[in-house]
Order: structure tokens, then C-alpha cells, then sequence
């Protein structure tokens, strides 16, 4: 019986939606983080009578056929873009990205990674990174005897000093975009790499070709709506127990079938 595959299916679609929603709703503190959605799609269909053959010796063609589908599969879990709310915090190195793009960074293995989360923080040596002590491009270091810092709306970094009026330009920051940031992998730790569906990373000063600006002192809140994902996970139950429900019915169907006498 088709049903109990299709059924099935149905479970574990909803089972993969749920996961989804826990891993939203795990991340609902999470700096710069945005929210997954699960996208389905149907199975190939079994085709009993195809639409538009001939069914007739007089030649009359059938207008709908006779399609069976066979449940359900997963499509892909794709990612909200939308920007999270600026929280302020008043930390000389947390920044937010007010629009799009991408703060980079240097992984161990010198390969680039990209995030939103802009916690950062500075080593013993006064060199600029991230909260997992990654360098954030291009490399900027802080001096010691540096009073405080400011970084403006297109990036570039000032240090003031106690014995000087005008601060001095450290650097500059820029922020890296991509043509389908959706493509992205993601691989933990605020972090994202690089993918042929991504494409090539394009990199700019903040403000510029559609760019977003910098805000010091602010971090960008998660994305996620836990009251749209409350709402989601009960509709995931539901689809769960009716699905759950198709495969007892037609178990009872099978055990009828069997004792026939």
C-alpha cells in the first residue's frame, strides 16, 4: 500500500521541519544570526494513465490521466536575509552591519570566512578579531597607547591619543558581499564559506555599491521570530500526527485485507 510510504515521507518531512524551527529558536540570542526555513517538494509521480493518450478506438484522448504521487522530500533549508534589530551596547569594537554584506575574516588555515557578527574584540598584541580570535581583514592593530578607538559608517578606524588632538587613521575596514548570499555555507560559529552557488566574494567599502554602513557600538540581534516559530512548530506537530495517523489507518485497511475469508 503506497500510503505507507507516502506517510512516511510526510513524518519525516516533518521531522526535518521541527529540527529546523529548534535550531531557529536555539539561536533566537544569537548575534547576526537569521533564520532557516525548511522548503519542501513532491516526489515523482506514478503514472497510471497518462493525460492526453488515446482511450478510445474512436480516437478520444483522456483530459486529466490518473497521477499517483509518492509523498514528499526535501528541497533545501534556505535562510532569511532580513536584517535583525541594532541593539546598542557602547563597546568601542562592536559593530553592526546596518544593510547588506559581510565583515571577512582569516581562519588558522588562511582560507576567508564571512560574518554579521561584529563582537570583536583585540588580542595582547592589539590586533583586531573576532570572537573566536580569528584576524578580521585587513589585518588592523591597535596601539598600546591608544586612550580609544573609533570606526565611522564607511569603516575606517581612528585611534585617539592622550597626547594628541587629531586621532590617526589605523585603517580601513571593508565588507564583502556576494551575488547569492543564500549560497553560503555555513559552518558554525557565526561563520560562512565561500560556495560555487554563493559566487565569488565582492568586496567594498561599507556604503558603497549597495553596501551597508558600519554603526560602532551597536550589534545586530537575531532574525528570528519566535512567535511566527511557536506558531510553526505547532503546525509541524500537526502535520506530524495526521501523517502518523494515515499510517495507522492504513494499517487497520491491511489488517481488514487479511482476514478476509
Amino acid at each position: 500500500m503506497r500510503a505507507l510510504m507516502i506517510a512516511a515521507t510526510g513524518m519525516s518531512a516533518q521531522q526535518m521541519r521541527v529540527e529546523v524551527i529548534s535550531n531557529n529558536l536555539a539561536n533566537m540570542n544569537t548575534t547576526g544570526y537569521n533564520a532557516r526555513r525548511a522548503d519542501f517538494a513532491d516526489l515523482h509521480y506514478q503514472q497510471e494513465t497518462r493525460a492526453g493518450t488515446i482511450s478510445a478506438a474512436d480516437g478520444s484522448i483522456v483530459p486529466s490521466g490518473v497521477q499517483l504521487g509518492l509523498g514528499v522530500r526535501p528541497a533545501a533549508v534556505s535562510v532569511n536575509l532580513a536584517q535583525g534589530s541594532l541593539s546598542q551596547t557602547g563597546g568601542d569594537l562592536d559593530l553592526a552591519i546596518d544593510g547588506d554584506g559581510y565583515l571577512e575574516v582569516e581562519l588558522p588555515s588562511g582560507q576567508s570566512a564571512y560574518t554579521r557578527d561584529g563582537a570583536l574584540a583585540r588580542t595582547g598584541d592589539g590586533l583586531i578579531v573576532n570572537a573566536e580570535g580569528f584576524t578580521v581583514a585587513p589585518g588592523i592593530t591597535i596601539p598600546d597607547d591608544a586612550r580609544s578607538i573609533s570606526v565611522n559608517a564607511q569603516g575606517e578606524v581612528y585611534a585617539y591619543f592622550g597626547d594628541r588632538v587629531e586621532p590617526e587613521l589605523l585603517g580601513q575596514l571593508n565588507l564583502v558581499d556576494f551575488s547569492n548570499a543564500r549560497g553560503l555555507e555555513a559552518m558554525g560559529s557565526n561563520l560562512f564559506l565561500e560556495t560555487g552557488a554563493s559566487g565569488p566574494p565582492l568586496v567594498g567599502q561599507p556604503g558603497e555599491d549597495g553596501l551597508g554602513m558600519l554603526r560602532q557600538g551597536y550589534l545586530e540581534d537575531s532574525s528570528v521570530d519566535s512567535v511566527r516559530e511557536i506558531t510553526d512548530l505547532i503546525e509541524a506537530q500537526r502535520g506530524y500526527e495526521l501523517n502518523a495517523k494515515v499510517i495507522t489507518a492504513a494499517d487497520q485497511m491491511l489488517g481488514a485485507t487479511t482476514q478476509i475469508r
